[in-house]
């Protein structure tokens, strides 16, 4: 599954607001099935470009995690 990003900037916000939590039990339940999560590089651009205007260096944080934790997808003509 590919997280466009509506899921991806939900789930670079902090804890304690219901639908975040709800989004980030979602996405960890996925994975714990093993579904492979993949992050397009233009989807993380579009919420890094959104984080960085709003001086959101947590979220920053948050997504370089994400990165890490999920498949990082460079857009290509032959994808």
């Amino acid at each position: 599954m590919v997280l466009d990003t509506g899921p991806l900037g939900m789930v670079t916000h902090r804890g304690g607001v219901p639908e975040v939590d709800a989004c980030k039990r979602w996405l960890m339940a996925l994975a714990e099935r093993g579904v492979r999560i993949g992050i397009l590089k233009i989807a993380d651009y579009e919420v890094r470009r959104e984080l960085l205007r709003a001086g959101k260096m947590r979220g920053i944080e948050r997504l370089d995690a994400l990165r890490e934790t999920f498949e990082y997808l460079p857009l290509s003509p032959r994808s």
